[in-house]
C-alpha cells in the first residue's frame, strides 16, 4: 500500500481485446512540468507505445505459430536429450 504519493496515470484502451483490456502508463512528474508538453501529446505517445507493443508481439506470434507441432516436439526432444547428455558427461 502506498500512502501520500500522487501519480499521474494514462489508461489506453486496447484496439485488440484478445490480448489485454487496457494499458496503464505512469507519467513522470518532469514530463508534465516541462513547457510545451500537453496532455494530448502524453496520451498520443502512450497510444504509440501500446500500438508498437501490439505490432511487435503479433509479428513474433505469426513467426512462431507457423511451425507445425511435430517440429516443436522434435526440437523439445532434442533439447531434452542434449540436456541429459551434458548432465551425464559432467558426472
Amino acid at each position: 500500500m502506498v500512502k501520500g504519493i500522487t501519480r499521474h496515470v494514462v489508461l489506453v484502451k486496447s484496439p485488440d481485446p484478445k490480448l489485454f483490456e487496457q494499458a496503464i502508463f505512469i507519467v513522470k512528474e518532469e514530463a508534465l512540468a516541462r513547457d510545451g508538453v500537453s496532455a494530448d501529446q502524453v496520451l498520443r505517445q502512450a497510444q504509440q507505445a501500446a500500438d508498437g507493443y501490439l505490432k511487435q508481439s503479433r509479428a513474433w506470434n505469426r513467426q512462431l505459430s507457423g511451425l507445425p507441432g511435430p517440429i516443436w516436439g522434435a526440437a523439445g526432444a532434442a533439447l531434452a536429450s542434449a540436456g541429459w547428455l551434458i548432465w551425464l558427461l559432467l558426472l
